[in-house]
């Protein structure tokens, strides 16, 4: 099948989970046409049967913003016209979907493609609850030919705030890592580490990720020097570099901005710690399960869905910065039992949430679709 791939290029997980699957497509022999503002940040340079097809965007004197959603509609009927797509896929309702729903209205019948809509999470539980985006949302899922969620939880949400009442098929993230370029010995000397348990958190920073409780809970772990606390910021984190500086956290903290290499991090790991008010599956939480590292997350959205408390790693019912620094400080101290957890998390991952396990549920709804 020939298949054109939109999603958020930068640091993300919809911009990974979009980019694996191209790739992984790509390797079952179908034809994959990405198609964005930029190339995906970790889409490979000449990856056979794979298309990078670049969206401009003029800054015109007569708008006040630069608009995206109408060149980028322009951007997805050329390459369905010239490439006989037979599928778009594409990852948030808005602009993408919006913007495919528009391309294919631009097309004669016969170069029209089937759009399938994936959901991750702001588009229904921020966007959605917007009167400015919730209809605009709500007739892009509707003209879709197929609407998925990466979890149960955000299908319900989606179903609760949009009122959404068409199908709407859970098929979760999945993640392949690739190869790690250091030892765990190397990144570990770069990160200063000697006897340290090396704690682990990646996000974009967004306000709900509670990056301020993240590191609340950090200043709250004891022994001080028992953990230092790996942060991969997805953007700038500059703005919370005085709240280290307040708890004393200087010499605890260690920021990496953008990384492309994770998989050299994620393997030096040891403990993950999620403290988002929500999240609709927590891609990160399971990037860390396939190299052995168990998370303590907050029992939020779709994160048990993926964690299984007291199994694959640990849940906490409450925000409160107490405990979650006592379910760290239990597992810094016994690491029998953290290394049982991150055994059964890898076992889990590669079982529930590997390409192998997702990618054919894919295949098969564009093949439903046609």
């Amino acid at each position: 099948m020939k298949i054109g791939i939109t999603c958020y290029p930068s640091v993300g997980g919809s911009g990974i989970l979009a980019t694996a699957l191209g790739e992984e497509l790509a390797r079952r022999g179908h034809e994959i046409h990405f198609i964005s503002y930029e190339r995906p940040f970790r889409l490979p340079e000449n990856a056979p049967r794979i298309f990078f097809h670049p969206v401009v965007i003029n800054d015109y004197n007569l708008f006040k913003y630069p608009d995206y959603t109408l060149p980028l509609s322009v951007k997805m009927a050329e390459v369905s016209r010239a490439h006989r797509l037979d599928v778009l896929h594409v990852h948030y309702a808005v602009p993408h979907a919006t913007a495919a729903i528009l391309a294919r209205a631009m097309l004669p019948r016969e170069f029209q493609p089937r759009i399938i809509a994936t959901l991750h999470g702001t588009d229904t539980t921020l966007l959605g609850a917007d009167p400015g985006y919730a209809p605009a949302i709500h007739h892009a899922l509707t003209h879709s030919d197929a609407v998925t969620a990466v979890s149960e939880f955000l299908k319900l949400e989606t179903q609760r705030v949009l009122g959404f009442n068409g199908a709407l098929e859970v098929i979760p993230n999945f993640f392949v890592p690739r190869a790690p370029k250091r030892s765990r010995e190397a990144v570990r000397r770069e990160l200063n580490l000697q006897d340290e348990v090396l704690l682990f958190h990646a996000s974009n920073l967004r306000p709900l990720k509670r990056i301020d409780l993240l590191l609340e809970t950090a200043s709250r772990i004891r022994p001080r020097e028992s953990f230092k606390l790996l942060i991969l910021a997805g953007g700038n984190f500059a703005p919370f570099a005085g709240e280290v500086r307040r708890l004393g956290l200087a010499d605890r903290v260690i920021v990496r901005e953008n990384v492309n290499d994770m998989e050299d991090y994620l393997q030096a790991a040891d403990l993950g710690l999620f403290t988002s008010d929500t999240e609709s599956f927590c891609l990160s939480i399971l990037e860390a399960m396939f190299f052995g590292c168990p998370s303590v997350a907050r029992r939020v959205g779709g994160i048990p869905e993926v964690i299984a408390d007291n199994v694959t790693g640990r849940l906490v019912d409450s925000a409160n910065a107490d405990d979650l620094a006592r379910a760290v400080e239990s597992l810094i101290a016994d690491q029998k039992i953290r290394r049982a957890l991150g055994h059964a998390a890898q076992a889990s991952a590669q079982k529930m949430f590997s390409a192998e396990a997702i990618v054919p549920r894919y295949e098969q709804l564009y093949q439903r679709c046609q």
